[in-house]
């Protein structure tokens, strides 16, 4: 039993469907929650079809990543003067995807890992079946990070939350908004605890405490008339 928390706990969190065996994004900031921006503007639909959350979690060091997707719902993002300026997103937990891919051991099922994502431990998908980001700011980005998504031209701050907690969280994007659609990208890392996920990070047992807090985000998220 504890074998198979270890290796679920691995699969916890959100991002990019990449081996790297070292962190490929630059860490979030967070806050506490902040004022929702003023949806003005035109609104533009969310198109779920198109859109997707990647996820993407580690032992410590690197080792042993695990990587998969989680359905964007619905949502809105607001064009004003032909730029983004409020917006959000509803994800849907239930839908969490391991990546096969990912489970190279013989012995492990990436349908089991999915059961554990979505149990009391982690999500809870029974008590919070959905997820949600809503935009608290878009600002331009002068320099971007290097480990920032390609093309990244804004700096955007959202509240995210994940399992019934809500966390400020501030990355670099790559918006683009044209006459018919608009469209944000971004990729970050952020740390679970942050939300309360908590399950087997004690550092008082090795077998867990070896787990990264670490959880890897993308964001793809397209909207249009």
């Amino acid at each position: 039993m504890k074998k198979l928390s270890v290796i679920a706990l691995v699969a916890v969190g959100l991002l990019a469907a990449s081996c790297n065996k070292e962190k490929s994004a630059e860490t979030a900031g967070t806050a506490t929650e902040k004022t929702v921006a003023e949806g003005k503007g035109e609104v533009l639909a969310v198109d779920a079809a198109t859109s997707l959350v990647n996820w993407k979690a580690f032992h410590k060091g690197g080792f042993a990543p695990r990587w998969g997707t989680i359905n964007v719902k619905s949502g809105d993002l607001n064009v004003e003067g032909g730029q983004l300026s409020a917006g959000n997103f509803v994800i849907d937990m239930a839908s969490i995807k391991v990546d096969p891919a990912s489970v190279t051991e013989k012995d492990k099922k990436p349908a089991d890992l999915e059961t554990h994502l979505k149990s009391a431990d982690f999500f809870d998908v029974t008590k919070n079946p959905t997820s949600e980001f809503k935009i608290t700011s878009v600002t331009d980005l002068k320099d971007a990070p290097k480990d920032a998504v390609a093309g990244a031209n804004k700096t955007v701050s959202g509240n995210l939350t994940l399992s019934g907690k809500t966390v400020n969280v501030t990355f670099p994007a790559k918006v683009d908004v044209t006459e018919n659609s608009a469209a944000v990208q971004a990729k970050f890392t952020v740390n679970r605890s942050d939300w309360g996920i908590k399950f087997g990070t004690s550092e008082a047992d090795p077998a867990e405490w070896m787990i990264s807090k670490d959880i890897e985000i993308a964001v793809d998220v397209k909207a249009k008339k």
